[in-house]
């Protein structure tokens, strides 16, 4: 490990770690945590979404029920012909690894050197109380509005633009298609989902020497609409399909996308926000940038069709009782918190 740059995760988590170790030779260590890693790996279903600019209606209509079934079916999916080039993905790889390797105690003080927002700069797991909990992993949350305000004021900056302007519209456009395949033409998404409510997230795993199973990213689903990842061809990420995890199978010219709890509420339980995880490599270091496509805290949700499996909430008390679980429990909870008695999927 480079112990200049890399966060002090064995000696943040030594406890942990001992505690895990002891148990090992107790032979009282769950061997179950390091088979569940182990995944069959399989391609996403994948939309070409340059058919969505086709003149033969019955073309952008195929296109359309293909985004609507993978939603439904798998809660995610991976698109090509979206828009961003080779090129960018290339120069975004290049400028996380130069902000990455900047020195530990530079990025723990990220708006006095990386003109980022202060408390942007995320590592581990606070709350973690045992090894399944921990995430190893060190990531930005940066502001959709940092980004769009920034003018280009440093290469980072300019590049993450670029991405993120592209993104941020083609979230609307799915969200769109979406509704519109739940027979709701709405202008919902764009009048709540805005720049200032959404955010990017740059994400480096770093390599894990340790045997046991620690995970890069802990198993979790995303609190927002929809998200939009940029991974690189290291892979790691794995999600549920039929009760089972699946690794999924790395495409750098893709953008993959993943439904998140709010559209599932909203569309009362079709589509689904599906469990993912990411897992460590002890030799290769990985990296990823995500778009999370958020409403602003007021915004209320309520399941577009009835009988409604979920009460209406804000993203305000949603994103609190995450909050409160995790910290009381060690994990999310998520939508089952908001179930009607009716609920049943």
């Amino acid at each position: 490990m480079d112990s200049i740059s890399d966060p002090p995760f064995h000696e943040a988590y030594k406890i942990l770690f001992d505690k895990t170790r002891n148990n090992e030779e107790n032979n009282d260590f769950d061997k179950e945590l390091i088979m569940d890693m182990v995944a069959e790996e399989c391609e996403l279903p994948m939309i070409d979404l340059s058919r969505l600019e086709e003149s033969d209606e019955m073309v952008r209509e195929e296109c359309k029920s293909q985004i609507a079934r993978a939603s439904q079916e798998w809660g995610f999916f991976q698109v090509v012909k979206h828009g961003i080039s080779s090129e960018i993905f290339s120069r975004l790889r290049c400028e996380q690894e130069k902000v990455f390797k900047q020195p530990f105690e530079k990025k723990t003080k990220e708006d006095k050197f990386l003109n980022f927002s202060a408390g942007s700069y995320r590592w581990g797991t606070p709350t973690a109380t045992c090894i399944r909990q921990l995430s190893w992993s060190e990531a930005f949350h940066i502001p959709l509005t940092d980004i769009l305000g920034s003018s280009g004021s440093n290469p980072l900056s300019s590049t993450i633009e670029q991405f993120a302007t592209t993104v941020s519209s083609l979230a609307q456009t799915l969200a769109d298609i979406l509704a519109e395949k739940m027979g709701h033409k709405s202008t919902f998404f764009k009048e709540n989902c805005l720049a200032n409510t959404c955010y990017l997230r740059l994400n480096r795993y770093p390599p894990c020497p340790i045997a046991f199973g620690i995970h890069g990213l802990m198993p979790h689903t995303d609190s927002d609409f929809l998200t939009i990842l940029h991974q690189d061809q290291v892979g790691g990420l794995q999600l549920v399909k039929d009760r089972k995890w699946i690794a999924v199978k790395p495409n750098p010219d893709a953008l993959i996308i993943n439904i998140g709890d709010l559209f599932q509420a909203w569309s009362n339980g079709v589509y689904k926000s599906v469990e993912h995880r990411v897992t460590t490599n002890p030799k290769l270091e990985r990296f990823s940038m995500a778009y999370f496509f958020c409403p602003s805290n007021d915004t209320v949700i309520e399941s577009c069709r009835e009988p409604s499996v979920y009460r209406k909430f804000s993203f305000r008390e949603y994103r609190q009782q995450v909050r409160d679980d995790v910290q009381k429990l060690g994990s999310k909870i998520g939508l089952p918190r908001f179930l009607t008695h009716e609920g049943t999927l």
